[in-house]
């Protein structure tokens, strides 16, 4: 594994194909791990009755709003300013970022904790009132003990990703991932703690990865020693919230179209709501998926972009974004052609299998297009080049909130018309981010 991003222009699209792949590869292994570990805890909340895992999904949207905004959003605001400073010759600002990073990922993690673990029954009253008794004492353990240490373990692991150092922000978040399915199965059933005890599961390993990181970190394994005696800079503060902000708002717009199209879901019962968690759980895990490539990408763009190179970062860009889309495509290909056998995998409960077929049918052809538009949005985190990505969210938003209302209502298809906004929406997201990676936009005007 490679110490240092090399930044070359212009390169042959089988070398810059190799330095994606040779940064992708550890996070890519630990996205899968991640996906394994997820598609566990949706099974083991199955396990605990159908009003469990309805309690289960109205919470799904704030558990992957937590992992979005720490790991992808402000994680990539992160990993493009401490690129950006180390490819413009700036050692002594990336070392400088470190303490201003953790400072936003305590204050975030705690807003999350003191919201979410504070007044979860009233929040998720407002989605779904039918499931909220059976989430909030989930929704208490998983944000009030493992918030604060989840954003701290992803903010390092960024730190680690801006040096390069892919493979070793990998080995710490892997074992975090393999300890938690069977953590979260002995706290749920063995030790009779039920839902909440997936929640306690996820608190418990990562406390002990964000220990873990951070000892890596003060040692210097960024490729350099943070600076931690520091007077907290607004210079500072700003390159990592300018592209860290506006990521976060766009993971809050993604979860709040979850959110709202739940909540739509809700007047036809229980079983709706637990079946369309199955169905974004499945679509969500398309994120982890692109994250893998998109880790790269915005450390090999955020490099060429501060170096003035941008020919380079949009060639790397598109070989990044076509790369997930043949990985992302090909997970909803099979999820498309067999909705039955994916969703049957999660429930014994024949109602909520049927209905979360019926949405996989629509979403799963969609999800290569989604994981297209993930990776070229981490892309764009590394270029400082966020207006595409913004519209893009918007736009699946209205589609998958506005569009599948009216699908559902006005035109007569009920719950397949929700679907059908849910998958026209994530393919806009793809196309419209994909038509921003262009010479007008980058390199133009932020």
């Amino acid at each position: 594994m490679p110490d240092a991003i090399a930044v070359a222009a212009p390169a042959p699209a089988s070398a810059v194909l190799r330095r994606i792949l040779a940064l992708a590869a550890p996070t890519s292994l630990v996205a899968l791990l991640q996906v394994g570990a997820q598609l566990a805890e949706t099974w083991l909340a199955a396990r605990q009755g159908t009003a469990a895992l309805a309690g289960w999904a109205v919470v799904l949207p704030f558990a992957l709003l937590l992992q979005q905004m720490s790991a992808g959003a402000m994680g990539g605001g992160v990993v493009a300013a401490i690129a950006r400073a180390l490819g413009a010759g700036r050692p002594q600002d990336a070392a400088a970022l470190v303490l201003h990073a953790v400072l936003i990922a305590v204050t975030v993690g705690g807003i999350f904790a003191l919201a979410l673990a504070g007044f979860p029954a009233a929040l998720l009253g407002l989605i779904a009132p039918s499931a909220a008794a059976a989430g909030a004492p989930y929704a208490a353990w998983l944000f009030g003990a493992g918030a604060v240490p989840a954003w701290l373990a992803n903010t390092l692991a960024s730190v680690l990703r801006g040096g390069g150092k892919h493979a070793l922000a990998a080995r710490v978040l892997a074992l975090a991932w393999l300890a938690y399915p069977p953590l979260a199965w002995a706290l749920a059933e063995p030790l009779g703690m039920g839902l909440p005890g997936l929640g306690a599961g996820f608190a418990i390993v990562f406390w002990a990865a964000a220990l873990v990181m951070a000892a890596v970190v003060l040692r210097g394994g960024a490729g350099f020693t943070p600076t931690l005696r520091v007077r907290p800079q607004a210079t500072l503060f700003r390159r990592i919230l300018s592209v860290g902000l506006v990521a976060c708002a766009l993971a809050t717009i993604a979860n709040l179209t979850t959110i709202l199209v739940t909540a739509q879901l809700a007047r036809h019962g229980p079983a709706a709501v637990a079946a369309y968690g199955i169905a974004a759980r499945l679509e969500f895990l398309t994120i982890p998926l692109a994250f893998g490539v998109g880790s790269a990408l915005t450390a090999l763009v955020g490099r060429a972009a501060g170096a003035g190179e941008w020919a380079a970062a949009r060639r790397t860009a598109w070989t990044g974004g076509l790369l997930a889309l043949g990985v992302a495509g090909s997970a909803g290909l099979a999820v498309g052609l067999a909705p039955g056998a994916f969703a049957g995998t999660f429930t014994g409960d024949a109602a909520v299998a049927a209905i979360a077929a019926r949405g996989l049918s629509f979403t799963g052809p969609a999800f290569g297009g989604f994981g297209l538009g993930m990776a070229l949005y981490f892309a764009a985190m590394g270029a400082g080049r966020m207006r595409g990505p913004v519209l893009a969210a918007l736009a699946r938003i209205g589609l998958a909130v506005g569009g599948g209302w009216l699908l559902a209502n006005p035109l007569g298809l009920g719950l397949d018309g929700h679907f059908i906004g849910v998958a026209l929406g994530i393919t806009a997201y793809g196309l419209i981010t994909a038509a921003s990676v262009r010479p007008g936009v980058w390199p133009g005007r932020a």
